[in-house]
């Protein structure tokens, strides 16, 4: 993944397909997006916590600062490079994790891995994936899986087990789960997991052809019916079914004993994710956390949760030991750069590539990569900055009146 150079642009990244070309931002992905999911899938995809509060916070949130730029900088030279734990990536973000992807693009997680590994960013795949770990390992070693921890301290190890025995060497473990969260939201856009077969599903399926034949048949002609493969050791529920129902363990009674037992069991990097509280920064990297996302599941799990940039700057001065990184309501370069001021090493961005995906597959994922990388690179030189580890809070930026 090292490497010197900026990334040299693929003709997949330099020239979209014809139905990118009308996507000038990551946030028209969502409506291309609407239009080619059946209403349940891009509501799973879409859905947030209750009211939205802590998901309408987290893009409020990037208008409490301003920035103050410097002029008359020579940044012709600047670069979006970033270091994060001896790997140099192309841009300051990176993938996260967005779960069931194989249900709105063909081989979703595949999908996101390869253009991960060609745009030379970080990529995290979620634990709530429909195609084997084992097959998006082995097409990108360097990518991180994410953990939702089982319930059963046994079921945790062998977990553990099955990741140790595939090249992934960064494990990330979400904590804010420690129950389902209020499904509401996505009931009303007719989504379960799993899915029930109805005739309205299979309206949706109808009236989707590309999405049905482009995805959902030939997923179960190539691969059979999708099942959530990486919760635990074993193969769980299928996604499709009119009986079956997933095993969402309880996980209330987790606590940091667990995390230090999982980093007596883990021997590679180990990243906490979904941290909001400096003190609970502190202890999960006291229980052995390599780094920490500062996260609230983009507004998908406690609603009126903050919203994390608002979170960053006391987990940073908690943590200066260790890199701090952060997900949710990432949007556009400004966003990136501003939470690179505040002490973050790396942004992740989530729907909105996932969005890119099920639109345009790689090619999609390629271009939205395309579209942030210059918002960053063009906002560095309107900064006045030519390296990402030049921002600093005290000098680029300023909090805005009446906010906060």
């Amino acid at each position: 993944m090292s490497a010197a150079a900026p990334v040299a642009p693929t003709s997949s990244v330099s020239r979209p397909p014809r139905a990118l070309r009308k996507v000038f931002a990551l946030d028209d992905f969502e409506a291309a997006a609407r239009r080619h999911l059946p209403r349940p899938v891009f509501g799973y995809m879409c859905s947030y916590a209750e009211t939205g509060a802590a998901f309408d916070a987290n893009r409020d949130a990037y208008a409490d600062y301003g920035f103050m730029p410097q002029v008359m900088v020579d940044v012709s030279k600047r670069s979006t490079q970033t270091e994060l734990f001896g790997e140099t990536y192309a841009a300051p973000f990176g993938f996260a994790p967005v779960g069931l992807t194989a249900l709105s693009t063909y081989r979703g997680d595949l999908v996101l891995a390869r253009a991960a590994l060609e745009s030379r960013l970080p990529m995290i795949m979620s634990g709530s994936s429909l195609i084997p770990l084992e097959e998006v390992a082995a097409l990108h070693p360097g990518a991180w899986f994410q953990a939702y921890l089982p319930g059963d301290r046994g079921a945790i190890e062998l977990l553990i087990d099955r990741v140790a025995r595939t090249a992934f060497k960064t494990l990330v473990i979400t904590v804010d789960t420690p129950v389902p969260p209020n499904s509401e939201n996505t009931a009303r856009m007719g989504f379960s997991a799993p899915l029930r077969p109805s005739i309205g599903l299979a309206w949706q399926g109808m009236t989707h052809p590309r999405w049905l034949l482009g995805t959902f048949l030939r997923t179960l002609a190539r691969h059979g019916m999708p099942h959530f493969e990486n919760n635990y050791a074993t193969r769980g529920a299928p996604i499709l079914s009119p009986s079956v129902l997933r095993d969402f363990s309880e996980r209330g009674h987790l606590a940091w004993d667990d995390l230090r037992t999982i980093r007596k069991q883990w021997r590679g990097r180990l990243i906490v994710k979904g941290i909001l509280r400096a003190d609970d920064a502190r202890m999960a990297r006291d229980c052995g956390a390599d780094g920490i996302i500062v996260s609230n599941h983009g507004g998908r799990q406690l609603d009126g949760a903050i919203a994390p940039l608002r979170a960053l700057p006391a987990v940073v001065a908690a943590c200066p030991d260790i890199p701090v990184m952060i997900d949710s309501g990432v949007r556009r370069g400004t966003d990136v750069l501003k939470a690179l001021a505040l002490g973050a090493k790396l942004a992740f961005v989530g729907r909105p590539f996932g969005y890119a995906a099920a639109v345009g597959g790689v090619p999609g994922v390629q271009h939205g990569v395309k579209l942030l990388t210059a918002e960053v690179s063009r906002n560095m030189a309107m900064l006045g900055v030519n390296s990402v580890t030049e921002l600093q809070a005290d000098r680029h930026l300023v909090r805005m009146p009446g906010r906060g």
